[in-house]
Formats: C-alpha cells, sequence, structure tokens
C-alpha cells in the first residue's frame, strides 16, 4: 500500500524568516507507520520546495497513492484542503486524511467547506494513522471506519465524530523517522546548519488563554531524556544537523528530567561538537533555575524564547500568563547573564490596543535589554478560550490570514495600516538600535555569532520584503500607512465564512461559558457550599492543571 504526505504550501513571513524548517510532522507518523509495518511512504514537502497545485498533480498521478495525507495549522487550511482536493480529482478512489490541530477542533467547518476529504485525524496521529492504514490496506475502509476512534467524517449529510482516542502514554515508543526528510534543504539562517525540531514531552499544564497546545495534546507526558539524546544524537551523525529547537511547549517544566536530558548532552560530548539549540518557555522556570543557568549553557543551549507575551500586568493577567512585568525583566538578565540570547515576545494587536501600549512595549524591550524582540499580531485561534471571549470583536473569518503577522482583530484606537506601522516602527527602532551598538560588540564566541546571524536573517528578509508579508501588504514606511490599511481590508476573502455546523457548537461553547460564569458568580455571593467547592475547584486547576480542562475538552470533541 502506498502513503504520499504532503505539507502544504503556505508561508507567511513570519518563523520561516529564520530558514526551511523540517516538517516533524511526517516524521513522526512515518516512524509510527514504519513500526506497524508500512514503509512504502513517499513525502512531499510543498512548502519548502514552493510546488505548484500541478507539481503535486503530477508528483500524485506518478505515485498512485492509496492514501493522500496532510496538516494544517490554521492559516494553512486551505491549501492543505486544495492539496487532498487535487488528490481526489487524479484518484476519486484515494482514501484523503487531513489532521493538525485547526482540524481537530475546527473538523465540522473543515468537513463543511472540504467533502472531498474522508476523514479527520483529531489530536495525536500516530496510532489513528496506524489504525487507518490498517483499515485501507484489509479493506475495512469505509464500511468500519466508525469503530476507528479519534477522526471525524461526513455521513451523508451529517457529520460525525468518533470517541477520542486515548493518548499515547509511552512517548519513547516513538521513533519518528527522520530519514524520510531531504535534509539538505532544511537550514537555520543564524547559524547556517542544518535544524531540526525534535520533541522532548507533549502537552502543557499551563492553560493561557490564548494557546490551544495544551488542549489538543491533553495530558502532559515526558520521555526519557536519554532517549530523547539519541535521537538528537542520530540527527547529528545521520543528517548532519547543527542546531535543534525543542517542540515543546515548554520543555523546563519537570526540572529533574530537564537537568538529566541537559547532563545527556554533555555525556554524549555533543556541546564539544558545536551543536547548539534553543526552546521557548515560562520566565517563572528561567526564575526557578536561576542556580543552573550556566549549566543549561554548557549543554549547549544557545537561545531562550520567553513568553513574555504583555508589557502591561492588565495584559498579562489576561492571557493567565501568572507572572509579572518585574519578573520578565529579572528573567531577562538572569539569561544574559549566563550567556544565553533571549528573545522576548510580545503579543499586539487586541481590541484596546493603543499608540501607547505599542509604545510600551518597545520601552519594555529596550529597558529588560533583551537580545531579540518579537511583536506578534494577535490571532485569534478559533478553537481558544480567548476568541470565545473576544468573539463580538472577530469580524475576519478568512483562516489564510490567521498567520502572527496580519492584523485580524482592528483595534479600536486606530486602524489596521496604524496598527502594522507602528508595530514595524518598534521592529526598525529596536533592531537598528542593536545593530550599531550591541550586536558587534556583544563579546565573543557562540553568543555574538548568534547574534550576528539573526541580524543577518533579519535583514535578508527584509531586502526580500517577505518579513511580516510586507510586500504583500505594501508596506514602504509610515508614509504607506493609509494605503496599507485598505490593502489589508481587501485581501481579506469575505466569501470565507463559517459553516453552520460549527456556528452551532461555538454557540454551544459560549452558552456553555455563559452558564458557568452565572455559577460562579452566584457562588462568589454566597450560593451553597457545594457550588461553591465546585466553582473554587475549576478556578485552581484553569492556572496549574489541566486535568479538569482534558475531561471537558474530550467530552465536547466526542460529541456530534
Amino acid at each position: 500500500m502506498r502513503i504520499v504526505f504532503i505539507h502544504p504550501n503556505y508561508s507567511s513571513g513570519g518563523a520561516e524568516i529564520a530558514g526551511n524548517w523540517p516538517p516533524a510532522w511526517v516524521a513522526y507518523l512515518a516512524g509510527a507507520l514504519k513500526q506497524a509495518g508500512f514503509d512504502n511512504l513517499r513525502f512531499i514537502d510543498a512548502m519548502t520546495d514552493n510546488l505548484s497545485d500541478d507539481y503535486i498533480r503530477q508528483e500524485l498521478e506518478k505515485e498512485k497513492p492509496d492514501i493522500v495525507a496532510t496538516t494544517a495549522i490554521t492559516p494553512a487550511v486551505y491549501i492543505a484542503e486544495r492539496a487532498l482536493e487535487i488528490a481526489k480529482e487524479v484518484d476519486p478512489n484515494v482514501v484523503t486524511l487531513i489532521g493538525g490541530i485547526h482540524p481537530t477542533f475546527m473538523f465540522k467547518q473543515v468537513l463543511s467547506e472540504a467533502p472531498w476529504i474522508d476523514a479527520v485525524v483529531r489530536g495525536e496521529g500516530e496510532e489513528i494513522m496506524v489504525n487507518l492504514a490498517r483499515a485501507v490496506a484489509e479493506g475495512r475502509w469505509p464500511s468500519d471506519k466508525e469503530n476507528i476512534k479519534g477522526i471525524a467524517y461526513r455521513d451523508e449529510n451529517q457529520i460525525v465524530a468518533t470517541p477520542a482516542a486515548p493518548t499515547i502514554k509511552d512517548l519513547d515508543s516513538i521513533w519518528p523517522d527522520w530519514g524520510i526528510l531531504e535534509w539538505e534543504k532544511y537550514t537555520y539562517i543564524p547559524l547556517n546548519t542544518r535544524v531540526a525540531i525534535p520533541n522532548m514531552a507533549r502537552g502543557c499544564p499551563f492553560t493561557c488563554s490564548f494557546c490551544s497546545q495544551w488542549k489538543f495534546w491533553r495530558d502532559y507526558r515526558i520521555r526519557d531524556p536519554e532517549k530523547v539524546v539519541d535521537e538528537i544524537e542520530h540527527l547529528a551523525d545521520e543528517h548532519g544537523v547543527g542546531f535543534f529547537i525543542l517542540a515543546d511547549e515548554e520543555p523546563t517544566i519537570n526540572r529533574k528530567k530537564f537537568i538529566e536530558f541537559c547532563q545527556a548532552l554533555i555525556d554524549r560530548g555533543l556541546p564539544q561538537r558545536g551543536i547548539m539549540w534553543g526552546l521557548n518557555t515560562r520566565v517563572t522556570d528561567v526564575l526557578r533555575d536561576e542556580d543552573i543557568l550556566d549549566f543549561y549553557r554548557k549543554a549547549g543551549l544557545i537561545h531562550v524564547s520567553l513568553g513574555t507575551e504583555a508589557a502591561a500586568q492588565l495584559k498579562l493577567d489576561r492571557f493567565n500568563k501568572e507572572t509579572t512585568v518585574a519578573q520578565n525583566k529579572r528573567a531577562v538578565e538572569l539569561l544574559r547573564n549566563a550567556g544565553i540570547v533571549v528573545e522576548a515576545q510580545f503579543i499586539v494587536g487586541l481590541e484596546n490596543e493603543t499608540a501607547e501600549t505599542l509604545e510600551e512595549t518597545y520601552r519594555m524591550a529596550c529597558d529588560w535589554g533583551t537580545d531579540l524582540a518579537n511583536w506578534a499580531m494577535y490571532t485569534p485561534w478559533p478553537f481558544s478560550d480567548l476568541f470565545h471571549e473576544l468573539s463580538d470583536t472577530v469580524e475576519v473569518f478568512d483562516f489564510e490570514k490567521y498567520n502572527f503577522v496580519t492584523p485580524i482583530i482592528k483595534p479600536d484606537a486606530m486602524d489596521r495600516g496604524e496598527l502594522l506601522d507602528r508595530t514595524m516602527s518598534n521592529y526598525r527602532r529596536f533592531y537598528m538600535k542593536k545593530a550599531l551598538f550591541s550586536y558587534p560588540w556583544a563579546g565573543s564566541g557562540d553568543r555574538r555569532k548568534y547574534l550576528l546571524g539573526c541580524l543577518k536573517a533579519f535583514l535578508k528578509a527584509g531586502f526580500q520584503r517577505k518579513f511580516y508579508d510586507l510586500g504583500k501588504h505594501g508596506y514602504w514606511g509610515p508614509q504607506t500607512r493609509d494605503q496599507v490599511s485598505k490593502n489589508i481590508e481587501e485581501s481579506f476573502d469575505k466569501s470565507r465564512t463559517i459553516s453552520d455546523a460549527q456556528r452551532a457548537e461555538w454557540d454551544a461553547i459560549k452558552e456553555s461559558k455563559g452558564k458557568e460564569q452565572t455559577k460562579a458568580a452566584r457562588s462568589h455571593k454566597g450560593g451553597d457550599k457545594t457550588e461553591r467547592t465546585s466553582t473554587e475547584s475549576v478556578v485552581e486547576v484553569k492556572g496549574k492543571s489541566n486535568s479538569s480542562s482534558q475531561k471537558k475538552e474530550e467530552t465536547e470533541t466526542d460529541k456530534v
């Protein structure tokens, strides 16, 4: 049986300015399939190779696959759907599958707008993909599809979701097939070396209101650190990888395991071979590990991206970040003192954004002394808690623009052109200062090399007009602000709307949240003891553990 994976050809001028990122999802799925005996696999990376629809059609005509599968983050969903439509045009009998975070939570929307898709893989995909492949290989598809957990499909005019599949408890049982990728394509520009994105853990116990990764993975699980280092050593030896980024939402949650991971890297001699790495983490973990940050640097850690998210405490509280502005500043200082490059992440573009709040983020970035700063437009993931809170202010449902660089929400106090212009002003001023007065004098060794490499990546993206989609928006500076507002407005495809099935689900979620808030308000005013205890338990879990949220999510995604 022949299986073809396609990575959709989508780019937005965001993370890809640092280089070409290897799609880890296909390596993990291919590894699981090969362990199950399915080894006739082919991967088409349409994004990295910038492949046209015609090229994909020609390849599928040659390959004659039994299954074509793809993935989709929110902005890539239409392109992913189109790839599967092409597969059906080539062979109406081919089984078309889509997975990823957007289809997992928006399966009713996806199956409504793309009826040529045979099934949506909901959530963690390895075991579900193996079960689907077996059903097709054994001739049990589509007759037995209702017995495959973790999928959604159309049944005439209805959309059916089978019960959620259990999460994979033993992550060490997964061994990704990194050999399915053509590694010469994946280069990290700041260090001019091959880059990989291995996975140490899945899930996150924190429930930030703008994020849905904790919902997707459901429960937090971590691999044996030695097994992770086995994989990284394999990537270095077999594929020439010199830099990696841990894909985890927060690799440092489990301090003991993370220390074991760093020690294993040192014991294997990987930092001595010049292999460096980066990660995303929380400010609170940096403060917790103040006494061992030098040890992390010794293990090869060179880049830490901090989810500072906002300069104002009000915004931090709204995002459920559980940190303070003062803690953000202290974390930046500690990391820099340890010789680690620090990146501060700011979310901008909510409905209450003003010229003053944007300026505040710039002043904070300078005051904190962060090496890198990133201003990401708030993107209202349609499956996040904050989306439902702000749903009345969301007027754009062209998901292709949900990319962290296009202003989706129009602030009350400015138009989209001014928002983009002031954000670009922050970038210009911040990196001009760094280029002239910081990076060239950042000492010697890895830190200086890394910072100059980051500057090179920024300059390259700016020169090519790829950064922040500036070329598509027609932005050339403050003088084009009004035209940019018009261009952005005209770029939204107004024909892309929410399906009736998806709208009904959103209304049900909103109604459920309204009842929860009413119940909480009553208990706050002195309701009965049982009701008060129940509500307080939910509030406590929201900031510390996602066990209750997990059960609620499993229940909600099982509904038809």
